[in-house]
């Protein structure tokens, strides 16, 4: 004990170096970027104990830690069935790949990094913001007849939310089944709504719970998606929470979001997608059957795809989706993003379309809901700038789309921001829409919002002061923390 105690920093410092060369030994077998690895050492052996903070935090390789198995669910033979019943004829293909030309590569990107089937069979109806959305919800809630599903980043009981779980319990009491993911950091509950959607019958579980979330902020995975199912008929996904911000109803600044309403085959691929959380977060095991995968006969037949990603897919499928529709533009991309934070890959992509004649136009929020997102989002808008990227600031109140549009035929609408956390550390959803008149009517939205923006211009854009240049350059460090 004496010994230790003579010598205390010494053996702090000994067993901090020991597990930095540890963790230099597991960065030089992952192969990877040399760059990144350097840096990486560098922090690890030159910034004691800090450098494996940073490690711990920055470093990681999150898509190959499988935070949950999915077998449950996957294996399960009607689960099998749908998939297989979603296969399309070569015809019905070929007929996709006329419509898309070079835009049809992420059909089987996607089909061979998670299976995700192309769907023909749908109806689709894009919805401005939140107050739009909420009618068409509570109008779909009260006509359910068996089943309610929903998953969400944010679930508050402020005046929509309550009015949303109050609908929910009368639909339990009628006997639906009624099943609510939450996410526990995102979301905000109190414990009297909580023992009345109970008390309703209504199930409802956390994701990866913590113990004190005011605290934990963004260190972690987190459910970022928003999934509603009904009767396996109706499905949503999209940018909109369940909160007032998203309703314009709380007198704060005005909220521009984007959502999608879907009936078709392609809500088969989301119920899918929702039972695997479920089955994650739900301690009995779910055994599935039909009733929750009706046939569908929709009188449009709009081509769709339900990407999913996350820690526990072995690829970025969202991400390799962007980059190969901006990477095979022919004429222009529209991008719509409240964090614009990304990897050097799609940073890479828009700087080369738009350096080949490609237009290429973004509107992110000219003050966003964090100060130190928008400082990281500044950081980069220079790089797009020089290439010749249109930048907007979207002046009206804060936009929280997720939204692109590649040359008129392609478009996504998803809960996947233009940053690292999205790309790398959340679970997130988007449909990847292959139809003309949907990419119509989101330019239309796009152009909408073009009009209360202001353009950035490269000259004034340059002139910043060394102080505003710096924060921006620290906060671009925290990316993966935002």
């Amino acid at each position: 004990m004496e010994f230790i105690s003579n010598h205390t920093w010494k053996i702090i410092f000994a067993i901090n170096y020991a597990i930095a060369l540890s963790a230099v030994i597991t960065i030089l077998l992952k192969k990877l970027n040399p760059t990144k690895a350097m840096s990486y050492i560098i922090g690890l052996l030159a910034l004691p104990f800090l450098g494996i903070l940073f490690y711990y935090l920055f470093g990681q390789e999150y898509r190959k830690t499988k935070i949950f198995s999915r077998k449950h669910v996957l294996n399960q033979s009607i689960v099998k069935t749908i998939q297989e019943q979603l296969e399309l004829d070569t015809k019905t293909i070929n007929e996709v790949d006329d419509l898309l030309d070079e835009k049809s590569k992420l059909i089987p990107l996607l089909y061979n990094s998670e299976k995700s089937k192309l769907t023909v069979n749908n109806d689709v109806k894009l919805i401005k913001n939140g107050d739009d959305k909420f009618k068409m919800l509570f109008k779909d809630i009260k006509e359910a007849k068996h089943h309610i599903h929903l998953e969400y980043f944010i679930i508050n009981d402020d005046k929509i939310g309550t009015e949303l779980l109050n609908l929910l319990c009368e639909k339990a009491k009628e006997g639906l089944e009624i099943r609510i993911v939450i996410d526990d950091v995102g979301s905000s509950i109190s414990s009297k709504m909580k023992r009345q959607l109970k008390n309703c019958g209504i199930e409802m579980n956390s994701f990866m719970p913590v113990l004190f979330t005011k605290f934990t902020g963004q260190m972690n995975y987190r459910d970022h998606r928003k999934i509603v199912i009904i009767d396996g008929i109706i499905g949503y996904t999209g940018g909109v929470n369940v909160s007032d911000d998203y309703v314009n109803a709380n007198n704060k600044r005005y909220w521009r979001d984007t959502h999608v309403r879907i009936i078709g085959e392609a809500v088969k691929s989301l119920q899918i997608l929702f039972f695997t959380t479920w089955d994650f977060v739900n301690e009995k095991k779910t055994d599935l059957s039909d009733i929750y995968f009706p046939e569908h006969n929709c009188e449009e037949n709009i081509p769709l795809q339900i990407a999913a990603s996350g820690p526990d897919t072995d690829w970025s499928n969202i991400m390799e989706s962007i980059f190969v529709a901006i990477t095979n533009a022919d004429d222009h991309v529209y991008i719509t993003t409240p964090y614009f934070i990304p990897n050097s890959e799609i940073v890479t992509a828009l700087q080369v379309i738009a350096r080949s004649n490609i237009k290429v136009k973004i509107i992110v929020p000219q003050t966003g809901d964090s100060w130190i997102a928008q400082y990281a989002t500044n950081s980069y808008l220079g790089l797009l700038l020089e290439a010749g990227v249109e930048v907007y600031c979207y002046t009206k109140g804060f936009i929280h789309a997720k939204t692109m549009v590649v040359d008129g035929v392609f478009s996504t609408v998803g809960t996947t921001n233009m940053d690292y956390r999205s790309f790398n550390i959340n679970f997130e959803v988007n449909a990847l829409i292959y139809n003309k008149e949907i990419s119509s009517q989101l330019t239309e939205f796009f152009n909408a919002d073009l009009k209360d923006c202001e353009q950035i211009d490269l000259k004034s854009w340059e002139n910043r002061s060394k102080r505003i240049k710096l924060i921006e350059a620290v906060a671009r460090l925290m990316a993966p923390l935002l």
